[in-house]
This record gives structure tokens, sequence and C-alpha cells, in this order.
């Protein structure tokens, strides 16, 4: 099956060329309305209208997205039936590991045009990094929303935000990069000796990390009534892609809470590349 489409006059698509050859897998990634659906209909045309025999080519659109397992699972074996018939198929998808498992070569388009394409792995890496930038870019100040509150009220957590490098507010991480909580602490009474923390937690409520000023050896009283704090922590990211949580407290250094706020802001972790578990341990390899 060969595509061939330059007339960006006309179709949603420019300069977008390419050949699906018989026996492979190409799939098809982008953001909303990145053209692929377009080059679908382009390549399903061309395919009727050369007149292939049955079962040549095949164009799937978001395929085995409703399906449960086992439907997923016959279907995919299905798809490679089918490559090894000399079926060529082109997939669009944005079930990135379904991409990653079933195609031969990868296309990323953006508006039309074909960003970058060739193996998976080097496609996919791009595209995610392009999906992290954009949400980065995207992403700032978060409502405060706790799953509950305490405290005597002698402080008020006035402002927690997670920010990037560079110190760009951001709810968006990337894996290995610079990244923070900033808490903004206001005082409605005299404090001698406050302690002002956080903790990482995963969606499930796993502990992942967490430190404050007392144990970081920063003192920040005695602090008057009516007086705000800014206290940042920063850290590289070690974690691994998922969602998590930031809960955020001021108290006594023997425990006492003056405010404390439960789950209190969210932020994603992305990454170039898929990683299991909770900590990005960037493990070195060697083979002897």
């Amino acid at each position: 099956m060969a595509i061939t489409f330059v007339d960006g006059r006309t179709s949603p698509l420019a300069d977008v060329s390419g050949e699906v050859p018989a026996g492979a897998v190409v799939g098809l990634v982008g953001d909303e309305r990145c053209g692929a659906e377009a080059l679908l209909e382009l390549a399903e045309a061309q395919g009727k209208a050369s007149g292939p025999a049955p079962g040549e080519n095949i164009v799937l659109n978001q395929p085995f997205a409703l399906d449960d397992g086992v439907a997923r699972e016959k279907g995919i074996a299905e798809l490679n039936r089918a490559r090894r018939r000399g079926a060529a198929i082109l997939l669009f998808s944005h079930d990135l590991s379904l991409i990653e498992r079933l195609c031969d070569e990868v296309w990323w388009l953006d508006g039309g045009r074909l960003v970058h394409r060739g193996a998976p792995g080097e496609t996919l890496e791009r595209y995610r990094h392009h999906v992290a930038s954009r949400l980065r870019a995207e992403q700032g100040e978060q409502e405060l929303a706790p799953s509950f509150r305490r405290g005597d009220g002698r402080a008020e957590l006035v402002s927690l935000q997670t920010f990037s490098a560079g110190d760009q507010p951001s709810s968006v991480w990337a894996s290995g990069e610079p990244a923070g909580v900033r808490v903004r602490v206001r005082f409605h009474a005299a404090v001698d000796d406050p302690v002002v923390g956080m903790l990482i937690r995963t969606r499930v409520g796993l502990d992942v990390f967490g430190t404050n000023t007392q144990l970081e050896a920063v003192k920040l009283g005695p602090v008057a009534a009516g007086a705000e704090k800014e206290v940042l922590f920063r850290f590289n990211c070690a974690l691994c892609p998922q969602e998590y949580t930031i809960t955020a407290a001021s108290h006594d250094p023997d425990g006492v809470w003056h405010d404390w706020m439960e789950d209190a802001i969210a932020v994603t972790v992305t990454d170039t590349r898929y990683t299991a578990g909770v900590a990005n341990l960037r493990a070195a390899v060697e083979v002897r």
C-alpha cells in the first residue's frame, strides 16, 4: 500500500508522503487534529480505488480502545496473522504501549505535517518529550482542594505550588529534572519555632517522600503574628511517570498542627520512556 499526498490547500494534510509495505504495520501518533484521521481516510480511499484483494490493506482508527482484555488479545492475534499473510496495516492510536508493541514503524503527525518517522522507540521518545513539554507549558498554579484540613489556626497555608526547572509553576514534572514544592504560610499568632513540611504520595496513598524544615535544619522562628513565610523545597524528580498528590503542613516541633492540608494539590510526572514502579533510579546496565 503506497500513500502519497502533497497538497495542503485542499486537505488537512500537507507534505505527508510515505509507504506502508506488505507485511508491515505503520503506527500513527499525534495530538488532536494532527491529521491522522485524514490520512487514514486517504489510505482507505486509495486502497478502494486500486481495487486490492480482500485483506490486502487494513486501516484502523483507535483499535481495541473499548475491548476487554480477552477481546483485545484476540484482536491483536488476528492482526498479527493478517500481517503474516502480507497485509499492509496503517494504525492510529493514542495507546502508545499498543503502538510500541505492534508497529514496525511509527509516524508522528502534527497539524497535518509529518514531524518524524522511524523505529517505534525513537519516534515515541520524541513524541513523549513533546507531550511533556506541552503539559509543562500549559499547567500552572492549582486551586487548593485538600481531602481534609485540620489545625489550631495559629498559621494558615495560603498557597501551595509545584514548580519545574527554572522555578516555573507547573503541575507536571519531568522525571530526572529539577522540581520542587513552594509553600506559603501566613501566621495569625506569634509562633516561637514553626516547622513547615511537605509530603508526596501516590494516588493510592503510598508515602513516597516527605521532609520539613526541622529535618533539613532550617530554622524559621520566632515568627510574629501577621508575618508570612515562603518555603521552597527543591529536589531532582526521581519518580516514575504517574500521578501524585502533595500534602503540606505548618506545625510546632512537637507535632501540634497549625494547619495541615491532606492531598491538597496533584502533580503528574512524565518521562520519555515507560518505567515501572515509583522510584526512578536511572539504572546503568552492564553486560559482561
